[in-house]
């Protein structure tokens, strides 16, 4: 079966940026399932994925403006640290959880730290660069309809929530 929109796709990656390995799912020994053409998965990654069959490896080079988008100079913005957990303890180059009135959250960079106030970069840490993934596909199948519904895969003895 091939990978594509509505299916469940289960995977193995490394993420390494600029020769250095950022995050591998080896290390969880966990593979990664996702539901493809939701939005799980940024967007030269997914595409990658397209059409293909368990059991193959890839290696895929995701250009910034496919992956984390270029990096938005003017993204600097200064914020009470009452929106930040743990605010003293923050210091410039570290990254953080913002935590959005949508109930969402957003990871941003420390800029500055202030008496009161926090500069954070709103970029995404890893905006403006290209991403190297190793990839070992595991499984494909088609989703669910609980899984069409939630918008997400449900891995092997679970429902991921």
């Amino acid at each position: 079966m091939k990978a594509g929109k509505d299916k469940v796709i289960a995977i193995h990656y490394t993420l390494t940026v600029d020769g250095e390995k950022v995050e591998s799912s080896h290390d969880r020994d966990e593979q990664l399932w996702i539901l493809l053409g939701h939005g799980q998965l940024i967007p030269g990654l997914e595409k990658a994925l397209e059409d293909r069959e368990a059991g193959e490896t890839l290696q895929v080079e995701v250009a910034a403006a496919d992956g984390y988008g270029e990096r938005q100079e003017d993204q600097i913005q200064r914020m009470s640290k009452k929106y930040f957990p743990q605010a003293n303890r923050l210091k410039p180059g570290m990254v953080t959880v913002l935590k959005l009135k949508d109930g969402g959250q957003r990871a941003v960079t420390v800029h500055k730290v202030g008496m009161s106030a926090i500069d954070v970069d709103l970029n995404h840490p890893m905006a403006g660069k290209a991403l190297h993934f190793d990839v070992a596909i595991g499984d494909v199948r088609d989703a669910t309809e609980e899984e069409l519904q939630h918008g997400h895969a449900h891995p092997p003895g679970g429902a991921a929530h």
